[in-house]
C-alpha cells in the first residue's frame, strides 16, 4: 500500500499533471471570456446580419415528446463561432510569438565496428607509412 502511495504521489506531482490542471483551470476562465464574446458580441452582429433569427426556439413534437432541435441548432452555431474566435485568436497569438529555430539533430553516433575498422585502417596505413 506505501509503494502504491508513493507511485501515486510521484504520478500527481509530474510537471505534465500540474501543467494540465493549470490548463484546465485557465480554461475554464478563458471559457467565459470566450462565451461573453459570442453571446455579448458576436452574436448580435450575426442576429442582425441574419435579421434576428434566434432557432433556440424551434421544436418538433413528435407524439407527446418535444424534441428541441433549435437548441441543438443554436449550440451548433455557437460552437462554430467559437471555434472560430479562438481560431483566430491562436493564429494572432502564433504571430506575436517569436519563431523558435529547430534544434540541429546530433550528429549520430558511430558504430563500434565502424570505429574498430578505422582504427584498423588507421594501423595499417602507419605501418605502410613507417616501411616506406
Amino acid at each position: 500500500m506505501n509503494a502504491f502511495l508513493k507511485e501515486f504521489k510521484e504520478f500527481i506531482t509530474k510537471g505534465d499533471v500540474l501543467s494540465m490542471a493549470i490548463g484546465i483551470i485557465i480554461g475554464g476562465a478563458f471559457t467565459a471570456i470566450v462565451t461573453s464574446l459570442t453571446n455579448d458580441v458576436i452574436g448580435p452582429i450575426i442576429g442582425m446580419i441574419c435579421g434576428g433569427i434566434d432557432f433556440s426556439g424551434l421544436a418538433i413534437t413528435v407524439g407527446s415528446a418535444q424534441l428541441m432541435i433549435g437548441n441543438f441548432i443554436q449550440a451548433v452555431i455557437n460552437f462554430l463561432i467559437t471555434a472560430f474566435v479562438l481560431f483566430c485568436l491562436l493564429k494572432a497569438f502564433n504571430k506575436i510569438l517569436p519563431k523558435k529555430e529547430p534544434e540541429p539533430e546530433p550528429e549520430p553516433e558511430t558504430p563500434e565496428d565502424v570505429k574498430l575498422l578505422a582504427e584498423i585502417r588507421d594501423l595499417m596505413k602507419a605501418q605502410e607509412d613507417h616501411k616506406e
